[in-house]
């Protein structure tokens, strides 16, 4: 019998409704929305070769592009509120098959659907650069588009033939079900730790808990599960991968993360060197970090379990739902009012699901669905610091994508470079106020979570992106058993975490429950990218308070019509430079500085 969710005393977490999307699985709405989407991409489908053929005309071009674009993005708008809708439903339920199939029959239609489109934007790529620029001059309204023709010309040079795309649009549905395989997979494990059976959210949960016994006890049957199952993950991680490497040679990738970098608008030299740098601040983060923390706690070395755990064994502070809400929201109105009101208003209507509970997957998210509608933030809470932390983290990602949504679906989608900035901002906000606030040996530990936070977000995700380029690297060779997939996890976690944690038997495992390798191959370094990222414009806000919040709400309103060099050129930010993520390394290393002067 599973063990009972423990959340704050004397409070009810919220749980979603979703109806102000469709009322249920039923709800004609979701016919109409498919079927609306499907005759606004027959009116463009009816444009096909007047792009090509107009492009000696540039008024003529002009105003087509900006007809089309707007029926592309209509039609994506129904479309992706049917998506979004089996999505969020089908993450509170992954135990109940009919939302399963749900979300797989939404995706097949969808794909469908998107097939009378699929033309469009292959037909725009078959424009050059000047015909483009010359229509966008001579029709002014269809210049607002510029940032989206540019995103979709940068894979340009990568696109194939309308029959292959069609081909590889058409088999998309059947590959994903190797990733619903994988998340029902995680969704119905159990792990046993003592007496109790938990959930995986659980199970991650337990390995900050004070008690040694308690931690070790998770992170035993953790494994334990993680390789009852390896079967499943490791089929599907090598076929996933392998269906990757087969579009990566079609469309001429040179390497298996430079689709990623196409979608970031990022130059892969720049994601270089922040692997760079944060690889060479790993003796002055992790390791030392960890070899203080052993101190403190009174080890030579920690084992694997301990690395989140607090340095007491008292109980720590549990934080309510309302008081969790309060530090939120007083955290974002030192800010700005403007951040405060829009973050406030997910707590006053029902947008966001709190409640851990059986069949709920872990993790969280806060989903944009259309500019249309509003986000939904969906999170675990289990009342402890870095939940609240979470919540912030989420709310930040909310508060972005409303204030991006004027800008209309296609404009607002935020490339990952940028899309982790008001997250990591909002739980950066909160942490200053609960040091603030703090003295003595509960600064010493707010401390000591801030750091594991950051260390978490920057050395352990460059850490898993280092596995993923080796994965994949070795996957071009063949099949991978999940010896040989363990293996490549040691060697990188060992070399992040250094010699002060001790990698026990089982933690070769752990790499099958990090979903972003499945969902989203090479996604986890957008987490180190928006965490240095975020210290240097806190930095920026500490130079010039009065002056950071119109700038950044500037940044955030502007959503995906920036790149990332353009957003934060205003602060006098250069990403491009390899200082600048050196520099985000030594802002945190003056935290360890500061906790080592506690200690």
């Amino acid at each position: 019998m599973n063990a009972p969710v423990k959340p704050p005393p004397a409070e009810t977490l919220p749980i979603w409704r979703l109806d102000d999307l469709y009322a249920g699985r039923d709800d004609p709405r979701i016919e109409g929305d498919l079927a609306a989407a499907a005759s606004i991409n027959g009116e463009l489908a009816a444009l096909k070769g007047a792009f090509v053929g107009a492009r000696r005309r540039p008024p003529e071009l002009g105003s087509l592009i900006d007809q089309g674009i707007g029926l592309y993005q209509r039609a994506t708008d129904k479309l992706w509120a049917v998506g979004a809708y089996a999505g969020l439903a089908a993450s509170t339920a992954r135990d109940d098959p009919g939302w399963a199939r749900f979300e797989a029959d939404v995706r097949a239609r969808s794909s469908e659907i998107s097939a009378a489109s699929l033309f469009f934007t292959l037909e725009l790529n078959e424009l050059e650069n000047d015909e483009i620029d010359a229509a966008l001059e001579a029709h002014r309204p269809a210049a607002r588009w510029r940032p989206w023709l540019r995103r979709v010309r940068l894979a340009r040079p990568h696109e194939l033939s309308h029959d292959l795309e069609k081909l590889l649009l058409d088999r998309a549905p059947a590959v994903a079900n190797w990733v619903r395989l994988y998340d029902e997979t995680l969704a119905r494990l159990r792990v046993r730790a003592g007496k109790d059976t938990l959930t995986l959210a659980e199970a991650l949960n337990r390995l900050s808990d004070p008690d040694a016994a308690r931690r070790r006890g998770a992170a035993q049957g953790l494994a334990k599960t993680l390789e009852a199952n390896a079967t499943t993950f490791v089929l599907s991680l090598n076929t996933l991968a392998f269906e990757k490497q087969v579009e990566d040679r079609w469309r001429k990738y040179a390497t298996p993360a430079a689709a990623r970098h196409v979608a970031n608008e990022v130059d892969a030299d720049a994601v270089d060197a922040l692997e760079t740098a944060v690889v060479a601040s790993y003796p002055r983060l992790s390791h030392r970090y960890y070899a203080l923390k052993a101190r403190v706690m009174g080890k030579a070395r920690l084992d694997h379990w301990d690395r989140n755990a607090p340095l007491t064994t008292a109980a720590p502070r549990r934080y309510g739902w309302s008081g969790a809400r309060d530090i939120v929201l007083e955290s974002f109105q030192a800010l700005a009012p403007r951040f405060a009101a829009t973050a406030a208003r997910f707590f006053d209507e029902p947008w966001i699901d709190a409640a851990p509970r059986a069949g709920k997957q872990s993790g969280a998210y806060s989903h944009p669905v259309t500019s249309e509608r509003h986000p939904y933030v969906f999170l675990n809470y289990m009342g402890e610091r870095r939940d609240v932390l979470t919540l912030a983290h989420e709310l930040g990602h909310a508060v972005h994508q409303t204030l991006a949504a004027p800008q209309g679906t296609l404009l607002a989608d935020t490339p990952l470079t940028l899309a982790e900035t008001a997250s990591i901002f909002g739980e950066g906000l909160v942490f200053e106020r609960l040091l603030g606030e703090a003295s003595g040996l509960e600064r010493r530990d707010l401390l000591a979570g801030k750091i594991e936070d950051s260390l978490n977000t920057v050395i352990r995700q460059i850490a898993f992106h280092r596995f993923e380029k080796r994965f994949h690297d070795a996957r071009a060779n063949g099949e991978l058993s999940a010896d040989e997939i363990g293996r490549i996890f040691l060697d990188v976690m060992g070399e992040s975490l250094g010699p002060a944690i001790r990698l026990n038997p089982g933690y070769e495992t752990y790499w099958s429950y990090v979903s972003h390798f499945v969902h989203a191959p090479f996604y986890v370094y957008a987490y180190a990218f928006g965490n240095l990222l975020v210290e240097a414009l806190m930095e920026a806000r500490g130079r010039n308070p009065d002056g950071f919040a119109p700038l950044y709400e500037d940044l955030l309103a502007a959503g995906g019509s920036r790149t990332y060099v353009q957003a934060l050129a205003p602060f006098g930010l250069d990403p491009r430079d390899p200082a600048f993520w050196s520099a985000g390394c030594t802002r945190l290393e003056r935290l360890v500085d500061e906790f080592e002067a506690l200690v």
